[in-house]
C-alpha cells in the first residue's frame, strides 16, 4: 500500500514489486504467466488486502494472513469461490513458530550474517519517539522503529 516499502522490499530480496489496489491481483496472475501465486503473505491486516492476497493465489494455493487486522476488518468469499479455487487461508502468529527451536536457529543466522536483521530498522528513537513513530507506521512510512533508551 505504500511505493515508500519498494526500497526496503527489495533490499529484503523483493524481485517484483506491486502496490495494492484495483487491478492489483490481475496484474499478479500477469505476472505469474496467468496463474497467481503459490504462496500469498499478507502483512497489512486490511480486508481489501486480505482480499487481494487471496485473489492472487493460484488454485489450489496458500494465503497466509500475517497482518492483525481490527475486528471491523471484515472478509467476505462465497461459497462457489471457496470450492471452485481449493485455497488455503491462514492466520500466522509470531510466524507460528517454537521459540525454543526457531529463535536459536535465528539468531545463529544473525550472528553469521545470512539474516541482517539490521536492515529492517529503518528509525532509533527514544521513549519520547514512540508517538511519531506510531504515526509513521499508520502513515506507512519506513520499516521498524528500534526504542533506545
Amino acid at each position: 500500500v505504500s511505493p515508500e516499502k519498494e526500497e526496503l522490499a527489495r533490499a529484503a530480496g523483493a524481485t517484483e514489486f506491486v502496490l495494492s489496489g484495483e487491478g492489483t491481483a490481475k496484474r499478479i496472475r500477469e505476472l505469474t504467466g496467468g496463474y497467481g501465486v503459490d504462496v500469498a503473505v499478507e502483512c497489512v491486516g486490511r480486508a481489501d488486502t486480505i482480499r487481494t492476497a487471496w485473489s492472487s493465489t493460484r488454485r489450489g494455493g496458500r494465503t497466509t494472513v500475517v497482518g492483525i487486522g481490527g475486528q471491523e476488518q471484515q472478509v467476505t468469499f462465497h461459497a462457489l469461490e471457496l470450492f471452485y479455487f481449493g485455497r488455503t487461508l491462514s492466520g500466522c502468529v509470531y510466524g507460528n513458530s517454537d521459540p525454543a527451536r526457531d529463535l536459536p536457529v535465528i539468531a545463529g543466522h544473525v550472528r553469521s550474517g545470512a539474516f541482517d536483521l539490521g536492515a529492517l530498522v529503518t528509525d532509533r528513537i527514544g521513549l519520547e519517539g514512540i508517538p511519531a513513530a506510531f504515526e509513521a507506521m499508520l502513515a506507512g512510512r519506513g520499516g521498524r522503529a528500534l526504542i533506545v533508551f
